[in-house]
């Protein structure tokens, strides 16, 4: 079992950046493949970006292609969104999710590859 919890989320202005954060506990964090997903209200949740376990690896949504950019450091169990020249259209709740081991996808990209799930962080983006 893993529990991941997102934070850093919050109200900025379009151009603008933020970067969010998420906890992850429980088991060995560096087995799992990461993500970020978003929903916006009324839509369904979308891939945003996904980092290797090693984090040697990234892939990244061609909406978000350019300003956002994924790591993580496996020593404090953390994977970061870096979120710059933010537009209106990002706004979403912003949700990490981990990759279990042993799937065969190293950068799984759709929701149903991923096991656990934050709670979600909103970002709002004000034109």
């Amino acid at each position: 079992q893993v529990q991941l919890v997102e934070s850093g989320g919050g109200l900025v202005q379009a151009g603008g950046s933020l970067r969010l954060s998420c906890a992850a506990s429980g088991r060995t964090f560096s087995s799992y493949a990461m993500g970020w997903f978003r929903q916006a209200p009324g839509k369904e949740r979308e891939f945003v970006a996904v980092i290797s376990r090693t984090g040697g690896s990234t892939a990244y949504a061609d909406s978000v292609k350019g300003r956002f950019t994924i790591s993580r450091d496996n020593a404090r169990d953390t994977v970061y969104l870096q979120m710059n020249s933010l537009k209106p259209e990002d706004t979403a709740v912003y949700y990490c999710a981990a990759s279990a081991p042993g799937r065969i996808v190293t950068l799984p990209t759709t929701s149903a590859q991923y096991d656990y799930w934050g709670q979600g962080t909103q970002v709002t983006v004000s034109s």
